[in-house]
């Protein structure tokens, strides 16, 4: 099971990459259109919906890997019993909120595709398609908050040191 949800957070994370690359790619097409004086429509627009895509399928993966910004200040107090709770207690939210983020991106996937919902741009995008990438991005991201709450409530979870990675991080 491990392995196949770090297939999971991997491949999302490489979809992210994927959605930078080709950001990359529209934001040059959209260079090149200027210096040389042709215009090719949606290359904004696309760019937007790749950069939103890149940020939501690359969620659960910054946090499997410990990248999230966490405010530390009240937690790195405690010890023991109260930590764990406080800790169990913000996944769990996490995960609810998480949830709740998961279903409404799905339900608006579905609603835009079910109502042909296209954008107001020149390129007439179907609406659905840009909207995939966040949903799948938030349902990732519930599957893996609610595996740290799966290893934070067995004893599994692990943590960074105190004042070692964590603290390089910090600005």
């Amino acid at each position: 099971m491990r392995r196949a949800l770090d297939a999971l957070y991997d491949g999302a994370a490489a979809l992210a990459a994927l959605c930078m690359v080709l950001l990359l790619c529209m934001v040059m097409l959209g260079i090149a259109g200027r210096s040389l004086h042709f215009h090719l429509p949606g290359t904004d627009a696309y760019a937007g919906y790749l950069m939103a895509s890149a940020g939501f399928l690359a969620l659960a993966h910054t946090l499997k890997r410990g990248e999230h910004i966490r405010v530390t200040l009240l937690l790195s107090q405690l010890r023991g019993g109260p930590r764990r709770a406080l800790e169990l207690w913000a996944l769990a939210s996490a995960s609810g909120l998480a949830g709740l983020l998961a279903f409404y991106s799905a339900r608006l996937v579905w609603q835009s595709r079910a109502f042909n919902d296209i954008s107001t741009g020149n390129d007439a995008t179907p609406l659905w398609l840009p909207q995939l990438g966040m949903a799948i991005g938030t349902g990732v991201l519930l599957v893996a908050l609610v595996d740290e709450l799966v290893l934070e409530w067995r004893g599994q979870r692990a943590r960074p040191e105190a004042g070692g990675a964590e603290m390089l991080r910090n600005e």
